[in-house]
């Protein structure tokens, strides 16, 4: 698979997961988990029918038509949760996350994996308040944009103020120090603001930042 974003997603799934690929789009990953055996079973869902049309296509040109269950769902409006424990939720944004976290059945999915789009710290924080911890967390860069993967396990723990801003700490990541630097230029950016309540605010996120460099 040539997608490193998609190639990072498939790291965090193990040999015995029962994977819902929700927004699953052409679905290449479904088709990566189960061609390589990488899952135990896995299906590939989206609320748009043109994509998942593309999706049918590309998974019988790979002949595993009768291994990929293919649902047409809002979320998870039409999925069985009795058959799956792990969930992946890439390329939305954050509220479309949270709307389709909240129907989660806790004492069926173990494990979901996510990449937002945007509004990070709302996601980190909300999906606490869900009953899960973010347990792993991977930067990537790809075609000119940084991709931050989560991987999130159920769990009571929470995260501190620098873990729910700028994700899990790892100086031995490239990617994440280079990612850390650039959302640090982009709050540099708003210093310039002239009222001093925001002022106040953007230094103490810049303050947070820093411990991390």
């Amino acid at each position: 698979m040539k997608s490193l974003r998609l190639n990072t997603i498939a790291s965090f799934i193990e040999p015995l997961d029962s994977v819902a690929d929700i927004g699953c789009d052409h679905a290449y990953l479904t088709i990566f988990l189960v061609k390589n055996k990488l899952v135990k079973k896995a299906i590939a869902s989206d609320i748009n029918q043109n994509a998942l049309n593309i999706a049918i296509n590309n998974i019988k040109k790979e002949n595993l038509t009768n291994e990929i269950p293919i649902v047409l769902s809002d979320g998870l409006e039409n999925i069985n949760q009795d058959t799956i424990d792990t969930l992946v939720l890439s390329g939305m944004g954050t509220s479309t996350i949270l709307k389709i976290l909240k129907k989660v059945e806790k004492n069926k999915i173990k494990k979901i994996i996510i990449q937002s789009n945007n509004d990070l710290y709302n996601l980190r924080k909300l999906i606490t308040k869900l009953g899960f911890y973010l347990h792993e967390e991977k930067v990537i860069y790809e075609k000119n944009h940084y991709y931050v993967i989560g991987k999130y396990l159920q769990d009571k723990k929470k995260l501190n103020k620098q873990e729910l801003h700028f994700g899990l700490y790892n100086k031995d990541n490239q990617s994440y120090y280079n990612y850390i630097n650039t959302e640090l230029n982009k709050i540099n950016q708003k210093i310039t603001f002239k009222h001093f309540k925001e002022k106040i605010k953007i230094i103490r996120e810049i303050n947070l930042l820093k411990k991390y460099l």
